[in-house]
């Protein structure tokens, strides 16, 4: 059988970088070229960033993708590179109108492109196109209809891009009536929790489906709410696993594969399932032996459910910070567990030497949150100091009369325009402290504790947030540091301390049993009677439901933060703010 030695580059393409992305191309390239490499393939879009959103709707943008893509072809070529085939993703556009789509010719597609010998050589739209949770391409692209087949040294490669194997038949059954020997697969696939099961699981039924090896290469790094990943796979017809990349890093998986002999004699334009027509390209080379030493691909180890979670949260916030153009982090430091987690997560990120915190009390701030504030700051080495909001406070409410809630708001109030004073002045931006229990059900005050432009565990319900910071700090235990989050913090009750003995439980249900329902409610999409049918106690179900609904208008107003959850808010679930359904 043919040898064919593959590398997959698992990147971390910046939107609307084209010229920063280019240059990782060539540089991704020659490292491929260095390990021996026959093909080099890059994630979906690795030219423009993804997604692009309506990027795609700007000609000009278009246009820059394209003209980008034929540079890059010459200056591989140029660099020596020319005669190792790169598979890339890019932003093109259609060469016909789409009726069926009600689309004229010229609209974008989200494309990818095979660059050989200083050409673009071959070029080709995804065919299927996500329209569910974070993503709408059926607002920007009109689909492909063809399957691109490489014959490279003696061996057929069918090429596909993400969601083609996502959704049944398309490429992945038209590679088998092809006779494809390879299937290579480009994707821009964000994480979620446990996705990288599902993950193996679907490339493992793809491959037999398409009875052939598939090669699966993801990109790493982030995009406003969305965290990639990268945990690049390649698999055996039989579902065996080659190779896989380690997750949230880049990486260059390289390895030997002995693939079938090419010996289809289908030509162009035949016609195969789902309307899709084939277009053959002859890249040449004579079959090649297995080398005397192939190299096999490492299999990177899979790690726990916390790590997995925390490296997503750590990339989500790196990503927000640099690609944004910041270099520094500013956070109020209260001495709970949420504005601690997000301390710990950000000291991650970017380093202690870039994380500003400022401790607010008030009157009814405990000296223990204080000593925990500084606590943690000492353990971290994080740059801290505190600012008293009593004089402010006083002066308010010698100013006009403020009882209840008010009076509470106003002390959260009076710490965000502070944090937004001093991110002004300093040049800091404010990551915002919230959890997924709290804006799930409101318990946020707008333009308080909600103020900043990033929500590094807005995704994250409160029980996970108590999970995450035991792992932190066994973690750091582990590896022979000081815990960074100060036992105290985890061990006390949550509270907002905004009036004398103020506990979380005050307002809410018991946060095991909250995040329960939530986690029905919001990522299940159960309505209300269905959650009481599962056994829980209807007041309970009840007051959840509408905390919730009547909560839209406030999740709006908060910022972005990384989705590490099947259903995020904001992009994954919208709703009606106005709305007057109470069934859940």
């Amino acid at each position: 059988m043919p040898n064919l030695r593959l590398a997959l580059s698992q990147t971390d393409p910046w939107v609307g970088d084209i010229a920063r992305n280019s240059d990782e191309v060539v540089h991704w390239t020659k490292r491929a070229a260095e390990a021996g490499a026959q093909l080099v393939a890059f994630p979906e879009m690795a030219l423009t960033g993804y997604p692009v959103e309506d990027l795609a709707l700007r000609r000009s943008f278009v246009e820059a993708s394209r003209s980008a893509l034929v540079e890059l072809a010459g200056r591989l070529a140029a660099e020596g590179l020319g005669g190792l085939p790169v598979v890339v993703g890019y932003l093109g556009r259609s060469e016909q109108a789409s009726p069926r789509f009600g689309r004229p010719a010229g609209s974008p597609q989200n494309c990818a492109a095979v660059l050989y010998q200083g050409e673009v050589v071959t070029r080709f739209a995804k065919h299927h196109l996500p329209n569910y949770g974070v993503f709408d391409e059926y607002r920007w692209f009109v689909p492909g209809d063809q399957l691109p087949v490489l014959r490279l040294n003696g061996v057929d490669i069918a090429l596909a891009i993400c969601e083609d194997i996502w959704q049944d038949g398309g490429r992945v059954t038209a590679a088998r009536e092809a006779e494809a020997g390879l299937l290579l697969v480009i994707n821009g696939s964000p994480y979620e929790r446990n996705k990288d099961d599902a993950r193996l699981e679907l490339v493992q039924r793809r491959a037999a489906e398409a009875g052939c090896p598939l090669a699966y290469v993801n990109m790493v790094g982030a995009q406003d709410e969305l965290v990639f990943d990268g945990d690049s796979i390649v698999v055996g017809a039989d579902g065996g696993v080659l190779g896989r990349s380690p997750q949230f890093e880049e990486h260059l998986l390289v390895l030997d594969l002995e693939l079938p002999a090419a010996s289809s004699d289908h030509t162009d334009g035949l016609l195969l399932s789902d309307g899709l027509r084939l277009v053959r390209t002859e890249l040449g080379g004579e079959p090649l032996p297995a080398p005397a030493e192939p190299v096999r691909a490492e299999v990177a180890p899979r790690v726990s459910d916390e790590a997995e979670i925390w490296a997503a949260l750590v990339s989500g916030t790196r990503a927000y910070v640099r690609k944004n153009g910041f270099r520094s982090v500013l956070i109020g430091l209260s001495g709970g567990i949420d504005s601690a987690l997000v301390a710990s997560i950000a000291v991650d990120a970017i380093g202690a030497e870039n994380v500003y915190c400022v401790s607010m009390p008030s009157r009814y701030s405990s000296q223990h949150s204080r000593d925990d504030a500084a606590e943690l700051a000492r353990r971290t080495g994080l740059h801290f100091r505190t600012v008293s909001i009593a004089p402010m406070f006083d002066a308010y409410l010698a100013a006009t009369e403020l009882t209840g809630l008010a009076e509470e708001n106003l002390q959260s109030r009076l710490r965000g325009t502070l944090l937004m004073a001093i991110s002004n002045q300093e040049g800091h931006i404010v990551l915002a402290p919230g959890n997924k229990s709290e804006l799930a059900v409101g318990y946020s005050t707008l333009y308080g504790d909600s103020v900043g432009a990033f929500g590094p565990i807005k995704d994250v319900y409160k029980s996970l947030v108590f999970r995450l910071a035991r792992w932190r700090n066994e973690e750091a235990e582990r590896r022979g540091e000081v815990p960074p989050i100060p036992g105290n913090t985890i061990s006390k009750p949550p509270s907002a301390e905004l009036r004398p003995d103020q506990k979380d439980t005050d307002s809410l249900p018991d946060y095991d049993l909250l995040d329960t329902v939530l986690d029905l409610y919001v990522e299940g999409d159960q309505g209300r009677d269905a959650i009481v049918a599962a056994g829980f106690d209807p007041a309970v179900v009840d007051r959840v439901v509408r905390l919730v609904d009547t909560a839209e208008y406030k999740r709006r107003q908060y910022p972005p933060g990384p989705k590490i959850s099947v259903k995020g808010f904001g992009r994954d679930r919208r709703l009606p703010i106005t709305n007057r359904w109470r069934r859940g």
